[in-house]
């Protein structure tokens, strides 16, 4: 009851009371009942206000908790893709759903000012960002459904699902038609809320997605059997019943069809379709690049799987290194490891400090904006779904620090920096990767570093500023290495040989980060400049 509707009714009860009461005692008792009446009205009023305000105490309790629970550790909890993922659901579907009718009860500045704090909250476009990347963790890490929604990422405790959580995330895989995907969440779904005392999510509802998307796998006597679960509860949904003629229809098609293929190779024809259709089959679709040899490689390398066998592994050697003694390095010589030679592939162990990374991630955080890449056939920068992070680019006059990095990268590298690009930042947040790529531009992209008239990008350093939990390696799928991040540690490699063609053993991804946060930056270095400091060699391969 709102505060009008109430003072309305309050004045209709003394309305009613009133003309010429003192001419009767009796008629003056009109007056008594009215007073009972109006305290009965405000009593229910407040009774209502009351509830309201409970509700909006434990919604603020609530937030309030749970805010200053992961603020202590913000990192580690955001770092887990399943508490990122209810973090983004709690502020999308939960909201409109429990907390909007709370919030449109106040008082019109305060709704105002909470809406304009939303602002700040996800959106339904980060939801649906943070299923499909929760779906891509699921896919290269070869995490099985049940386990995630049961609290288990590859051995990393998490916390678990309910039946609707996982409902919600097969719902979302059904909107882009991912039909795979659809009926594995769909399947837990149905599982959670089988085991759940206090259900969450709607059976029927369930089986209705799970029937669908299992016939559009063509396990069709499964929908069969999941539709007529569904109409035993539902028995008057006329979608179910047009679905379990359809599904026995196409049944009866295919045993026909056997019959006939059955008959022409001289067999009897008994088995149909139906007797033959015993396992429950889920296929990945993938695109004609993800069914790549090279993909799958890369896949595997990020699960940490051996790909190759490197046959000089017994040259490789760990060593201190003043790169011919240069002032910066004969008093703090690098640690450097060999990790390949042709391509000459090294890591720098402890390259940059805990104090200047806290400096770099501090000054770049603001700054960070959705990651580009360019384009090969117009040389603009543009984002792409193969590269989801943020990035930054630091300057050497931002801060000293950054000059100092800086410094000790040409140090170590022998490179000159004047012509090289800004220190770039990036932040891998939830399932973020860079699928496989070359750094360097090849002859058909003439276009791609024109602007800075710099030439391509000779080397590459790249510097790990976190560890990570579990995923996030950067592998090179033609020669089967992997690196996994290691704080402060710097990887370095050449691009282009000395005459200048591309090194294609440099191709490399970034994985999806499965648990933590990754932050990396990277120094790419020019040919411009590198004249006197790499010259060319006596061969082409040099």
């Amino acid at each position: 009851m709102t505060t009008f509707t109430f003072w309305c009714a309050c004045v209709a009860l003394i309305t009613m009371v009133q003309g010429e009461m003192f001419t009767s005692l009796a008629a003056m008792q009109s007056t008594l009942w009215a007073e009972r009446e109006i305290a009965a009205t405000i009593n229910d009023y407040i009774q209502e206000e009351e509830a309201r305000l409970t509700k909006l105490k434990q919604l603020a309790a609530d937030m309030h908790s749970h805010s200053n629970q992961v603020l202590k550790n913000p990192e580690k909890y955001l770092g887990n893709p399943v508490n990122a993922y209810l973090l983004i659901k709690g502020f999308t579907i939960d909201w409109d759903r429990d907390v909007t009718g709370e919030i449109s009860s106040l008082k019109p500045d305060l709704e105002e000012r909470i809406q304009h704090l939303k602002e700040s909250l996800p959106s339904y476009e980060d939801l649906n960002g943070a299923v499909v990347a929760l779906l891509r963790l699921q896919d290269t890490y070869k995490l099985d459904t049940d386990r995630i929604a049961g609290g288990d990422l590859q051995g990393t405790p998490s916390v678990s699902l309910t039946a609707e959580e996982c409902f919600t995330i097969g719902r979302l895989a059904y909107t882009i038609k991912d039909y795979y995907h659809t009926s594995l969440w769909m399947q837990t779904s149905l599982n959670q809320e089988t085991r759940e005392i206090n259900k969450t999510a709607e059976r029927v509802d369930i089986l209705d997605y799970l029937s669908y998307s299992n016939m559009m796998e063509g396990n069709l006597n499964y929908a069969l059997t999941l539709t007529e679960e569904l109409l035993t509860l539902a028995p008057d949904n006329t979608r179910a019943q047009n679905n379990k003629r359809y599904y026995k229809k196409m049944l009866n098609d295919r045993a026909i069809e056997a019959r006939k293929l059955a008959s022409q190779h001289g067999e009897t024809g008994e088995e149909t379709a139906e007797e033959e259709e015993i396992e429950i089959k889920h296929e990945r679709k993938l695109d004609e690049y993800r069914n790549s040899e090279e993909f799958a490689t890369y896949e595997k390398l990020c699960r940490g799987e051996d790909t190759h066998m490197y046959k000089h592994r017994h040259r490789l050697v760990c060593r201190y290194f003043t790169n011919n003694m240069h002032p910066l390095l004969i008093l703090c010589p690098m640690r450097l490891e060999e990790i390949y030679l042709d391509p000459y592939l090294i890591f720098f162990h402890q390259a940059v400090s805990d104090y200047e990374i806290s400096v770099i991630k501090e000054l770049a955080t603001p700054r960070l904006g959705r990651a580009t890449v360019h384009n090969a056939k117009t040389g603009q920068l543009e984002t792409a779904t193969y590269r989801i992070s943020k990035s930054a680019w630091l300057k050497d006059d931002d801060d000293l620090v950054i000059s100092r990095v800086n410094r000790r990268i040409e140090a170590a590298t022998g490179l000159n920096m004047a012509t090289a690009e800004d220190l770039q930042i990036a932040n891998y947040g939830l399932g973020g990767h860079y699928e496989p790529h070359f750094d360097f531009a090849r002859k058909e992209e003439k276009h791609a570093f024109k602007s800075l008239g710099t030439g391509n990008r000779i080397a590459t350093w790249l510097t790990y500023m976190s560890d990570v939990e579990a995923g996030g390696a950067t592998v090179f799928p033609y020669i089967g290495v992997k690196i996994f991040p290691e704080k402060g540690g710097a990887a370095f490699w050449y691009n282009l040989y000395k005459n200048g063609e591309g090194i294609y053993n440099t191709r490399h991804a970034a994985c999806p980060v499965l648990v933590g946060t990754k932050w990396v930056s990277n120094k790419w270095i020019h040919e411009r400049g590198q004249e006197f400091r790499r010259r060319c060699g006596l061969y082409p391969d040099d």
